[in-house]
């Protein structure tokens, strides 16, 4: 069930693709053909380098905990989980840094380094990111 309070995603222009991805559960993002450096949020323009020339790619969805904090629904009534909600920030393998929540976190939570792997769960009004788990580690890379 939606939270009231909450908005929708914003699909506008710009956001159309990301979210026509996500609901085939993939990462897709613009990639400038200026800098070639691919970024979130989408926008008119390159944010590094002011190109107006953007492409969309499919991006592995993977890469390393940078930084993190944990919050609970005590101090942010609007989460829609009632344990602790574990906020990255996660530098993708290629492709722009992305804040999201992270899943399944193993004993002792979240770590900087962590490897993770980007998962998307049927688009809803309740999910506006895409949410991260922590890679296997027998997985690897590619």
């Amino acid at each position: 069930m939606a939270h009231p309070d909450k908005p929708l995603p914003y699909i506008g222009p710009d956001t159309a693709k990301f979210w026509a991805a996500a609901r085939e559960h993939r990462l897709s993002l613009p990639v400038c053909e200026t800098c070639h450096r691919a970024h979130w949020p989408p926008g008119p323009v390159c944010p590094f380098c002011f190109g107006d020339g953007l492409t969309w790619r499919d991006m592995s969805g993977r890469g390393t905990i940078t930084t993190f904090t944990i919050v609970h629904r005590d101090w942010y009534p609007a989460l829609m989980v009632n344990g602790p909600y574990n906020v990255i920030q996660v530098e993708l393998e290629e492709g722009p840094r992305l804040t999201a929540n992270l899943v399944d976190p193993p004993p002792g939570g979240p770590r900087i380094g962590m490897a993770v792997e980007v998962i998307f769960d049927d688009v809803t009004p309740e999910v506006t990111l895409p949410r991260f788990r922590p890679r296997q580690a027998g997985e690897r890379n590619g």
